[in-house]
């Protein structure tokens, strides 16, 4: 399986990734800060790679069918306060 791991998330994420035999590159290793999510999710396909991010504007289906892509995994954190 093969990754490409977002700015939004530290450099060591592919690191981890390749210790355990996976094929993970960064947005950065590529050079592509501060690309549009356009331009990052069609190079995941042209790569066949599952995009890992934090940026809630891949969760939107409609935006980034699932069907289209090898994956696409983000973590939603809860930032309300705890009462």
């Amino acid at each position: 399986m093969k990754f490409k791991i977002d700015e939004n998330l530290p450099a060591e994420f592919a690191e981890i990734l390749q210790q355990f035999g996976y094929d993970a590159l960064t947005v950065l290793d590529q050079g592509l800060r501060g690309e549009n999510d356009s331009l990052i999710i069609e190079i995941c396909q042209q790569e066949n790679r599952v995009l890992i991010t934090l940026d809630l504007d891949f969760a939107d289906i409609r935006a980034y069918p699932p069907s289209q892509y090898q994956g696409i995994l983000g973590r939603v954190i809860n930032l309300a306060k705890s009462r």
